[in-house]
């Protein structure tokens, strides 16, 4: 993987991570999971290119910012989903209580 290919993929995962922060802020969360498992694809593009060129230190200082930006866009989405997973956690440990109290108690017809 070449030098300008490096940095186009390190945008295209910038741009992924840019949508997934509008999903996610507009609750749209099956749109997300797309999203991230396009985000995923793109960095296994980089893992597996794992000869990274050395670039100049302009592109290198470009990658840096990338990263950066890349990093506060996944600490915004994990601000917003965090939250709505540990009620969603709550959520279903309510409900399996709630069936194993049922299960639990329910008549025995068969006496």
């Amino acid at each position: 993987m070449d030098n300008a290919h490096t940095i186009i993929i390190y945008n295209a995962i910038l741009a992924t991570t840019e949508k997934m922060l509008t999903a996610a802020q507009n609750s749209e969360w099956d749109q997300l999971v797309s999203l991230e498992q396009e985000c995923r694809k793109l960095t296994d593009t980089l893992k597996r290119n794992n000869t990274e060129p050395s670039l100049d230190k302009e592109l290198q200082q470009k990658k840096i910012k990338i990263i950066h930006q890349i990093l506060d866009n996944d600490a915004q989405i994990r601000a917003i989903i965090e939250p709505w997973m540990a009620r969603l956690q709550e959520m279903l440990s309510i409900n399996k209580r709630t069936r194993n109290l049922q299960q639990t108690y329910q008549p025995i017809n068969n006496i």
